[in-house]
C-alpha cells in the first residue's frame, strides 16, 4: 500500500500499467510484421526476422515509440492499422476504480507515456479514461523517452512534481530505474503487464497485481 499521506503527484504510465500490454505485443510483434510481409512480398518470417533487426537498433531510444518513425522505415501507413485495429485494447482490472477514488483527493494524477501522441489519442479516446487526468503528457513533447537521462528533469519544467511527494506506476523496469535515479521516491512496477503472458519478476520495486489493492484508505 502506498503511504498515500505523503503523496501529491501520482503519475500513471498508459500501456501495460492503465492498459493490457496485449495489444501492443500483438500490435507490434504480429500485426506489423504480417502487414510488412503482405505489402513488401516477402515471407511472414523474412518479415519478422527484418523487423526485429529493426526493432533492436532503437530500442530504448524515442524512436523506438514513434508512429513517424516506423512508417517511414517500414513504408506502410502504421497510423491507419493502428485506428484500424482497436478492438483489443482493454483496460487493466480496478484501474478505473482506483482512478475513480483518487478524484476524491487533492492529488494530482498525470498520465505519462512513451506512446506516440496519436497512438496515445487513440487509446484514450477508445477508453474514455482522460478526464480522470489532469494532464496526458507524451514523452515525445519532451524529446526525450521515460528511460532517458534527463527525462524526469524536463518533466518537472512541465509539471511542478516534488519527486519526493510523487508516486510512479510503470511496468518498464528501465523507467523505474531512471525515475529512481531522478529522484522520484515512490515507484511501483506491475505484475502482469500483458494478460496474455506470464506474470513479471521485478523484485526491484515493489509490485501491482491488482489496483484494487492500492486504493487509499476509506475507498
Amino acid at each position: 500500500m502506498p503511504p498515500w499521506a505523503e503523496i501529491e503527484t501520482v503519475m500513471f504510465d498508459m500501456d501495460g500499467t492503465l492498459l493490457d500490454l496485449h495489444f501492443d505485443d500483438y500490435f507490434w510483434q504480429i500485426l506489423v510484421p504480417r502487414t510488412y510481409s503482405s505489402v513488401h512480398g516477402v515471407s511472414e518470417e523474412a518479415a519478422r526476422e527484418i523487423i526485429n533487426c529493426k526493432y533492436a537498433e532503437v530500442r530504448g531510444t524515442l524512436d523506438w515509440y514513434s508512429l513517424d518513425y516506423w512508417e517511414t522505415e517500414l513504408n506502410f501507413d502504421i497510423k491507419h492499422l493502428k485506428h484500424s485495429n482497436t478492438e483489443r485494447i482493454a483496460i487493466r482490472p480496478n484501474v478505473e476504480k482506483l482512478l475513480e477514488a483518487l478524484q476524491l483527493t487533492d492529488k494530482r494524477v498525470l498520465l505519462v507515456t512513451n506512446a506516440h501522441p496519436i497512438a496515445m489519442e487513440i487509446k484514450l479516446n477508445h477508453t474514455r479514461i482522460r478526464d480522470y487526468f489532469h494532464n496526458c503528457i507524451s514523452s515525445h513533447t519532451l524529446s526525450l523517452a521515460k528511460e532517458n537521462h534527463g527525462f524526469w528533469s524536463a518533466l518537472r519544467r512541465t509539471e511542478s512534481y516534488d519527486p519526493e511527494r510523487t508516486l510512479l506506476f510503470d511496468d518498464s523496469l528501465p523507467v523505474l530505474r531512471q525515475a529512481r535515479r531522478e529522484g522520484i521516491k515512490h515507484l511501483y512496477a506491475i505484475k502482469k503487464p500483458d494478460s496474455q503472458r506470464p506474470e513479471l519478476t521485478l523484485a526491484e520495486f515493489p509490485q501491482v497485481a491488482d489496483f484494487e489493492h492500492m486504493l487509499p484508505i476509506g475507498f
